[in-house]
């Protein structure tokens, strides 16, 4: 195992007097092509251009001497220090940081970056780190070959963002362009390089900025409580749309951070507006315009981001990017089939009747689904007198598909 193991930051300034004396004292040094053209770098030190950090760190174990690894940035925000602690290569480190990648590019900016979400995409997450960039603000991606600006532009289709894009960052090649989303595929972009996606609103129509206790999302904006009642959606909702059966769907469907959401039949915009309040992306659906209005009004006064798509279903999900988690509101039974086709996660829906449940969940079952489904009762009660004044009865269908079907 290696004496002493030394990462380095590197961010186009000069090392500092900490890093110089690493990497004097090394007898091999791994980086990639510009880090191993330094100048401090000893030349009787052996070296490994990084590609695989996971080669370079059984390298780097089997090593007798001072070994250093140069990285872009911190080395220790979405770098290779995490891989050089995994278990299995038994390596304790230094790190001398230096300014991360997403700082630089904010400072390059001119912007504030404690409220941005920060997102690592390649092949294998670029689709989760879309739903972010749809679902938020201000978001910071960490490109990779094959996931970079021209993929992030292209999987956005039909939400408008501003892109910042940072190449080369510390480097003479450095070159930032401001681009919005729908142009970004047009050009050929130079890694690596780190995106900064803006739009959308901010926060609740008028509310006070309350920032600043903690880094990206506030989870304190807009009232507290998963659901709302009904009356804050302006008496705009639909008979399926109750707060209780609201809440139930979203128990059971979870959105995330990261999750696309598919609303189908969407009404008043309910579910949509707090499936989207729990971090994830969402596309509305309607066929009724009327209704799309009630959900981009319901978004609006809630601050968060919706797509919102006029058509009827199923025919208008043909083009819709895959979701996570859907909730089909309306259509019935034809409609939860074309849903179960796209095998997103989980599926709910509801249902008036046990004969319309059992159609649903037999189609659910055929589509390789675990089923559930629950009788749901609730009774309003004017607390006054203590006497019921409203009660409704709905079957609550969940479809999920087994684990070894959700690798997402």
């Amino acid at each position: 195992m290696a004496d002493r193991v030394t990462v380095i930051g590197w961010d186009g300034s000069p090392l500092t007097a900490a890093a110089r004396s690493a990497l004097g004292a090394a007898t091999l040094v791994a980086g990639a092509a510009h880090h191993l053209a330094l100048p401090e770098v000893p030349p009787t030190a052996e070296r490994i251009r990084l590609g695989s950090v996971a080669l370079a760190a059984r390298r780097i174990a089997a090593h007798r001497g001072s070994a250093v690894v140069l990285a872009d940035g911190d080395p220790g925000f979405f770098g290779v220090v995490r891989t050089l602690r995994a278990p299995e290569f038994g390596l304790e480190v230094e790190v001398v940081p230096a300014v991360s990648a997403v700082a630089a590019a904010f400072a390059r900016a001119g912007m504030p970056w404690d409220d941005a979400q920060v997102v690592v995409a390649h092949r294998r997450t670029l689709r989760r780190a879309v739903n972010v960039c749809r679902a938020h603000t201000k978001v910071a991606v960490l490109t990779s070959p094959g996931a970079g600006p021209a993929e992030l532009g292209l999987l956005l289709d039909g939400v408008h963002r501003t892109f910042v894009i940072c190449e080369e960052l510390g480097t003479e090649r450095e070159r930032v362009t401001v681009v919005t989303s729908d142009k970004a595929a047009d050009h050929a972009w130079r890694d690596p390089n780190l995106v900064i996606v803006i739009g959308g609103p901010a926060g609740p129509a008028g509310a006070a900025d309350s920032g600043g206790w903690i880094a990206g999302r506030d989870p304190g904006q807009g009232p507290r409580g998963w659901v709302q009642p009904d009356e804050a959606y302006g008496g705009g909702l639909g008979e399926g749309e109750t707060d209780l059966l609201r809440a139930a769907q979203l128990a059971r469907l979870g959105p995330r951070v990261g999750d696309l959401v598919w609303d189908i039949g969407c009404a008043g915009g309910a579910f949509a507006t707090e499936a989207a309040r729990a971090g994830a992306a969402v596309i509305a659906v309607d066929r009724d315009l009327g209704a799309c209005a009630r959900t981009e009004n319901a978004a609006r006064a809630f601050g968060v981001q919706l797509q919102i798509v006029h058509g009827t279903a199923p025919h208008v999900l043909e083009n819709l990017p895959e979701p996570d988690v859907v909730r089909v509101g309306g259509g019935g039974a034809a409609v939860v089939s074309a849903v179960a086709d796209r095998r997103p996660q989980r599926i709910v829906t509801h249902a008036a009747t046990r004969d319309a449940a059992e159609l649903v969940g037999r189609d659910l079952t055929e589509h390789g689904y675990r089923v559930g489904c629950a009788l749901l009762q609730s009774v309003e009660l004017d607390t006054r007198a203590w006497t019921e004044t409203e009660r409704s009865v709905v079957f609550l269908l969940t479809g999920e598909l087994p684990a070894r079907e959700t690798p997402r």
